[in-house]
């Protein structure tokens, strides 16, 4: 660093844009740590309705291993999970859209009364896990990007300001410390020039 008057511009510049653009940076933190806690709030949420999903499944439990004609598995076989992308803070996330469940062949007549009901509950405990997986993508990307932006803030605040303003000090003093002594030669120059004359 050149401890000059073109330098010392040059870093007040610099310390403005930084000063100028970390307020962004801290507002768009918070953003995700707001984000983070409501995905977080709704995976326990949705861990709830899981839960009463298998217990109403378990119900079922004791009609499960009787013979029957279907296998009600078949009825909770997954052939895809529809999702979209949503933007939030700069960040991709997913967002659940439904499952989409293979379709069994089955005859109505040689099946028992209560399978529909079953194989709803069993769907319905299949999308709340689905629901749940597609919550903790979203999590990982939003944790992943307040890593990132919580770095870049720190940088800012703890390296790039305080050298940016380290650096201006130091080449404050430095010119200053040149002024004095610009002042302090010119004096003695002037001293030098009055004597002279004097003495002539």
């Amino acid at each position: 660093m050149r401890l000059t008057k073109t330098e010392l511009r040059s870093q007040q510049m610099r310390l403005m844009q930084f000063q100028r653009y970390l307020p962004t940076l801290q507002l768009k933190k918070a953003m995700l740590q707001f984000e983070v806690n409501l995905v977080q709030l709704e995976i326990e949420k949705l861990g709830c309705e899981m839960d009463s999903c298998r217990q109403q499944v378990e119900e079922f439990a004791p009609f499960l291993v009787e013979k029957v004609t279907v296998n009600l598995m078949e009825y909770a076989e997954v052939l895809h999970v529809k999702k979209h992308y949503e933007n939030i803070a700069g960040v991709e996330i997913p967002i659940f859209q439904k499952v989409v469940f293979r379709e069994p062949e089955y005859f109505l007549f040689e099946t028992p009364p209560w399978t529909e009901r079953a194989a709803e509950l069993l769907q319905d405990l299949v999308v709340a896990r689905e629901k749940i997986r597609i919550a903790e993508e979203k999590r990982r990307a939003l944790e992943k990007e307040l890593r990132e932006v919580s770095i870049r803030v720190n940088l800012f605040e703890k390296v790039l300001i305080p050298r940016a303003q380290g650096n201006i000090s130091k080449i404050k003093i430095f010119l200053g410390d040149q002024q004095l002594a610009a002042v302090a030669q010119a004096k003695v120059a002037k001293r030098k020039i009055f004597e002279r004359k004097m003495s002539v």
